[in-house]
């Protein structure tokens, strides 16, 4: 264990005197669930593919390498059957107790809502989702899974995970909804996030209150001097809060 208890139980005086604390995560958080991360050191960036995952990713690659990029995304990015661990548990658990006022995740696997958690703003979409580029009629994730090749819709045009690839805007409504609960939480939980991806990492600075609590593996891109640092696995942690 790296962490301190004493770290713990500061964390957990300032999540219980919390009204509207907000938690931004990222992929730690469900890499113990079994959902692999991209830039751990075994994470999907350093695995070797004909294509960087990065590029595969890539609004391009998908228009027009749609059968090759539909390849590495069913064989790596649909993992339907991942279940919550503690801190997705812990997260929802907090929700109604009223002390958490939201989650805002860079992830796409829909787990904080299978843990039951409801205020969900989910920055890159969801592998749940998926929509006709061509006519807008939405399809569940099993559509994708079971086949082969490129789904098609009924009227002929692409299916399309609710993704955001490399190259594509976040949405705006989402952007909107987290950057609000963002500027009006009292307590921000930052976990399972490295801080590297832009512009979602750039969400923290909208953060208006006095207490950051940052729980990582090993210490952020951005500098976060004068927060609450927790140095562990973030599954770990919460069970422990």
């Amino acid at each position: 264990m790296q962490y301190r208890e004493s770290d713990v139980e500061n964390f957990r005086k300032l999540i219980n005197r919390a009204k509207r604390a907000v938690f931004f995560g990222g992929a730690g958080v469900s890499t113990e669930s079994g959902i692999p991360d991209f830039r751990s050191q075994d994470g999907l960036y350093k695995q070797k593919y004909k294509y960087p995952p990065e590029t595969i990713l890539s609004h391009t690659f998908f228009a027009k390498h749609t059968e090759e990029f539909y390849e590495f995304y069913r064989a790596k990015m649909l993992c339907l059957d991942a279940q919550p661990n503690a801190a997705h548990r812990k997260l929802a658990q907090w929700e109604q107790e009223g002390k958490l006022a939201a989650v805002v995740t860079q992830n796409i696997d829909g787990l904080h809502q299978k843990a039951g958690s409801r205020n969900v703003f989910e920055l890159h979409g969801s592998i749940w989702r998926n929509y006709c580029t061509q006519c807008g009629m939405g399809y569940p994730v099993q559509r994708i899974a079971k086949g082969a090749g490129v789904p098609r819709c009924a009227c002929g045009g692409i299916i399309k995970p609710d993704v955001v690839l490399y190259e594509e805007p976040l949405d705006q409504r989402v952007l909107d909804g987290a950057v609000k609960a963002i500027r009006e939480a009292d307590l921000l939980i930052v976990g399972g996030t490295s801080l590297n991806v832009y512009p979602a990492a750039s969400l923290i600075d909208f953060f208006r209150g006095d207490n950051i609590v940052v729980i990582n593996r090993g210490a952020p891109a951005k500098d976060m001097r004068g927060v609450l640092f927790i140095d562990g696995k973030i599954g770990e942690v919460f069970a422990g809060v």
